[in-house]
Parts: structure tokens; C-alpha cells; sequence
């Protein structure tokens, strides 16, 4: 029997009910995505902050106008008020710089208007335990967000310049600097250096979901036999069939892990996984056709009344027959990141083997922007997205207390 117990959890007030239900399915998709790996270091789960779910970035869009708040009490020191505004983000990866070159944006762009006498302590330091950041960049932009990063302030307001210490740096890069404990109000990395901090954010890797481990084990020999490669991930065949599942169980996204080729576990991939696997469920495949006589399972066979497109008709000419379904081609399209100040970089693949396209400065923010428009679910979404950004270029941010 195929079944999937769930909870409904209901909170009315301080009350919450739980009621205990079961779905049954003939086929299950599981896309849970991934939750933040931790890595076991002491104090990140009680002191910093995510960057993954709707609910962290309320809670840090609270945490740092409360940040500004205290730095603001006449009773402190300029020590104290450093401490406060210092901001620590863990991990320069794509979502650390992003979140570091936005943060920074804010304090040039908005900050002389609530808080000038407080920007001279602002502090952002970006911690990275390798010796490069955005990993998956080529060399030369790598380079070049580092030069972003640490690049001289630019205020809104000329005259904040005049309150700033002589050789002022907002943003301070640390790598190969891994971080062995978080305190409440402290990071104490591995070579003994404390760091001080008003709030810090942690973007540094994805990591399993208990529902995912508790499926791997479920699943059996199998799959548990792929875990050297999948790494706490679900492991899935080229047709993204879950190792284990009999054709049953489906995956993909950062849950899941193709163990012959592994992809990066970006939205990107998600996403055309994602149009795979609902193209052979519109096709009517049968994901389920059985074993060889040599044993092996065999890729998932086309309803012969459904219609042949275009790509399938290549595929089939490609492997000189027409009944299974092509594997899971992952395309690259690029990686995109934000830099601050109205730049970014872009690397933009044009074919599978060409050399990649890269711009950065304002070249790459056009792209960036025309991508995170154009990748929206909707049109409604699309104004939506305009609408923001051309209300903090005429008004600025609103940091009102929710």
C-alpha cells in the first residue's frame, strides 16, 4: 500500500491543533528542497540568521533597523556602537555577496537619511572559510566582486563623507577564515580571532531535511548504496527516477542528486527538472516498465498514442528507437550575481562547449535585472517586481517596524 502520512497543524491564537492524515498516491514527486547545513558548528542554529525562507528575511529586515535602533542610545560608546552596526555575513558564495552588496547598498543609499551620525561605525564583514569567493565564477569576475566589495563608499549625501574616519572601509572581505563557534554576540573562527557583531547571517551551504533522510532509509539497500555519492540526497536515475523507488517515486531540485553527473544545486536546474519531468507526465510515460532478462531497469516507455515532438524525434534517432524517453539534459544558461552599487556580473553560456560570455559593472546589472524580470512566474509579478524597484529609486527603502 502507497501512502504518505501527513499533519495539519492549525494555530488559532496561542493554540495550535495537529490532526494526523494519510494520502495515498500512485506516484509520488518529492520536492522539498533542502534546509541550511550547519555543519555541526556550535551557535549558528542559535545566533544567526538564514537565508532561505519568506520569514528569515523579515526577521533580518527587522534585526538590522533594531541594529541602527540601539547603535542610536545616547548612553553608548563608539565601541559599543561599532559592535552593533558591525554586520557578519558567513559565506561568499553567490548568496553571501548578494545579501552583503544589498546591505551595503542600503547603508549608502538610505542610511544619511535616518541615521547620518551613525555610518561611520557601520562595519560589513564578509567571512569565507576558502580563498576565493563566488566559487562558481570564472577567475576574472571573482576578481572583480572582490574589488566591488571592498571598493570606497559612495553616500547619497555628499556631506556624510565629512564624518567619516580617514581611510574608512565599509566592507571587509575574510578568507580562508573558517568560523569555529557563534556566541550571542561574538564568532570566534579557527585561528582564535573574535569578531564582535549586531546580527550575523549565515550563507554557507545546504544540507539535508529529516523527511529526506528518513526516505533514504526507507528506500533500502539501494539507495542507501548511492549515499557516498548523493551525500544525504535523494538518489535519482537520468530520468530522475528515485534509486530504490521502482519508477514510483520521483525527485529533483536540491533534494535530490543524479549520482551519474552531478549538477549544482541552483534554481536553474531546479526548474528545467522541474519542465522535464512534467513534459513525460503530460506524455502519459510509463515510469514503471519493468526489468531487462539482464536485470537492468529500464528507462521510462512512450504511450504510443500520444504525439512524437520534435526533440523526441532526434532523441529517437540519436538511439535508434522511439519508445524511451530521453534522459535529463541540464542546459546552462549562465550564473548571474549582484555586486552593489548598480553592478553585477553575468557569465552567459551561448552553447554547451563555447567559451562563456562574462560582463560585469552596469553591463551585467542590465542582464541580471532582465533575467530576474523575464524569470518571473507572471506578468502580474513582473509589474509587481518593477513596481519595488522604481519606488526605492524615487522614495528610497521604507524600514518602518512591522
Amino acid at each position: 500500500r502507497r501512502e504518505v502520512l501527513c499533519q495539519s497543524v492549525v494555530c488559532d491564537g496561542n493554540s495550535c491543533s495537529i490532526e494526523d492524515f494519510s494520502v495515498s498516491y500512485d506516484r509520488l514527486l518529492v520536492t522539498i528542497g533542502a534546509q541550511t547545513n550547519t555543519f555541526g558548528i556550535p551557535g549558528v542554529r542559535e545566533h544567526c540568521c538564514f537565508l532561505r525562507q519568506v520569514e528569515d528575511a523579515r526577521r533580518i529586515r527587522t534585526a538590522i533597523v533594531n541594529c541602527f535602533e540601539r547603535a542610536n542610545l545616547p548612553s553608548l560608546t563608539d565601541e559599543e556602537r561599532r559592535n552593533n552596526l558591525t554586520f557578519a555575513v558567513i559565506g561568499a558564495g553567490p548568496t553571501g555577496v548578494e545579501f552583503a552588496a544589498e546591505l551595503r547598498d542600503f547603508v549608502e543609499e538610505d542610511g544619511p537619511k535616518y541615521y547620518p551620525n551613525l555610518l561611520k561605525h557601520v562595519r560589513i564583514k564578509v567571512i569565507e572559510a576558502s580563498s576565493t569567493v563566488l566559487a562558481p565564477f570564472d577567475q576574472s569576475l571573482q576578481d572583480e566582486a572582490i574589488r566591488q566589495l571592498r571598493r570606497k563608499v559612495a553616500f547619497s549625501h555628499p556631506e556624510v563623507l565629512d564624518l567619516l574616519p580617514a581611510n574608512f572601509q565599509m566592507t571587509e572581505l575574510l578568507l580562508d577564515s573558517a568560523v569555529k563557534e557563534v556566541k550571542e554576540n561574538a564568532i570566534l573562527l579557527q585561528d582564535g580571532t573574535e569578531l564582535n557583531y549586531g546580527l550575523s547571517v549565515w550563507a554557507a551551504g545546504n544540507g539535508p531535511l529529516p523527511l529526506t533522510l528518513q526516505l533514504i532509509e526507507a528506500l533500502g539497500e539501494d539507495q542507501l548504496a548511492e549515499q557516498s555519492t548523493a551525500r544525504g540526497r535523494l538518489a535519482v536515475d537520468p530520468w530522475l527516477r528515485v534509486v530504490g523507488g521502482e519508477g514510483r517515486i520521483l525527485a529533483f531540485g536540491d533534494c535530490s542528486c543524479i549520482t551519474r553527473g552531478q549538477l549544482p544545486a541552483t534554481a536553474q536546474v531546479a526548474s528545467q527538472q522541474g519542465e522535464y519531468l512534467a513534459s513525460l507526465m503530460n506524455k502519459k510515460y510509463d515510469f514503471s516498465p519493468g526489468y531487462t532478462k539482464e536485470g537492468i531497469f529500464e528507462p521510462p516507455v512512450r504511450d504510443p498514442e500520444t504525439d512524437v515532438s520534435v526533440s523526441d524525434a532526434i532523441a529517437a534517432f540519436a538511439t535508434q528507437g522511439d519508445a524511451y524517453a530521453k534522459p535529463f539534459q541540464f542546459l546552462n544558461l549562465g550564473i548571474l550575481a549582484y555586486t552593489g552599487g548598480g553592478s553585477a556580473l553575468a557569465q552567459v553560456s551561448v552553447a554547451p562547449e563555447a567559451e562563456s560570455i562574462k560582463g560585469s559593472g552596469k553591463l551585467g546589472n542590465a542582464v541580471w535585472r532582465s533575467v530576474y524580470l523575464t524569470k518571473q512566474v507572471s506578468w502580474r509579478n513582473r509589474l509587481l517586481v518593477l513596481n519595488d524597484w522604481t519606488k526605492r529609486q524615487l522614495f528610497g527603502r521604507d524600514i518602518t517596524r512591522l
